[in-house]
This record gives C-alpha cells, structure tokens and sequence, in this order.
C-alpha cells in the first residue's frame, strides 16, 4: 500500500471520526444532526449567538443560516429569544435537546479518542496532539478557536 500524505491521513482520519460521531448519533435517535450543526453549536455554547455571528463564524450567508436555524428550531435543538441589549435582535440559544446532543457527542468523542489511546498509547497521543496544536497555532498565528469551521 502506497503511503498517504499528510493532509490526505489527517483528512480520512477527520472524516472517520465525523463518520462514527454521526452514526452514533443516529443511533442515539439524533439521526437528524448533520456535521455542519455541531460547528454552530459549538460557537453558541453557552449562551447563544445571533444570526450574523453564526453566518459569519461559518463564512456562510445571514439567509443559509436562516434555514439552518428553522430547521434546526423545527427539530426542537435551538430556539430564537429577545437579543438582550438588542431589542429588535434575536439570539439563537440551544434547547434542552440541544444539549443534550452536544452532551452526547461530548461523550462519544470522548470514547473515540480513547480507543485511539488504547491503539497508539496516551504518550503518543499527547505528543501528537501537541505538535498538531504546535503547527495548527503557527498556521492560523495563534487564532485557532475562531478558525474552527466547516471546511467542505
């Protein structure tokens, strides 16, 4: 087997964890939770966001998360309120079930990463954590959190 490039192993190694993450999900009868979601719900936590935020967090337009936000509402995982200091704004702030989604792909992470220690070590994983932490830093010049966005 020929041996895969970087990006091409760091790629197939983000789509198999998102690929086991949804499925479990699934399983978990969150079966209506796409990829894309977990990102908006990660910039909301823990005390929501407004429209713009979101569309400009993900790089998509205020009218796409439009209809993530009804679709999402819809499935009873977020829920618009009064902006607090804006009063003709929303903010989208997650519901109990959003919640509970985000508690639960938490924790299916969680398992993930362990098999992964019990495959290559905890000593492994450390370092390898810290040196893609290390060039993911000095890429995005030390701005991670906000990079952390959809990329397909």
């Amino acid at each position: 087997m020929n041996q895969l490039d970087l990006s091409s192993l760091l790629s197939l190694s983000f789509s198999a964890t998102i690929n086991e993450l949804h499925d479990r999900l699934s399983d978990l009868s969150y079966g209506d939770i796409r990829p894309a979601h977990g990102f908006m719900f990660k910039y909301m936590i823990p005390n929501g966001a407004t429209g713009i935020e979101l569309a400009e967090h993900l790089g998509i337009t205020k009218q796409a998360v439009s209809k993530m936000v009804d679709y999402l509402e819809k499935c009873d995982y977020v829920t618009r309120q009064p902006h607090p200091t804006d009063k003709r704004g929303k903010i989208i702030v997650l519901t109990e079930r959003g919640w509970s989604v985000v508690k639960a792909k938490e924790k299916i992470l969680t398992e993930i990463e362990q098999r992964w220690i019990e495959n290559i070590g905890a000593e492994r994983m450390q370092m390898l954590k810290e040196d893609l932490t290390k060039l993911v830093n000095e890429a995005n010049e030390d701005k991670l959190s906000s990079r952390l966005r959809p990329v397909w």
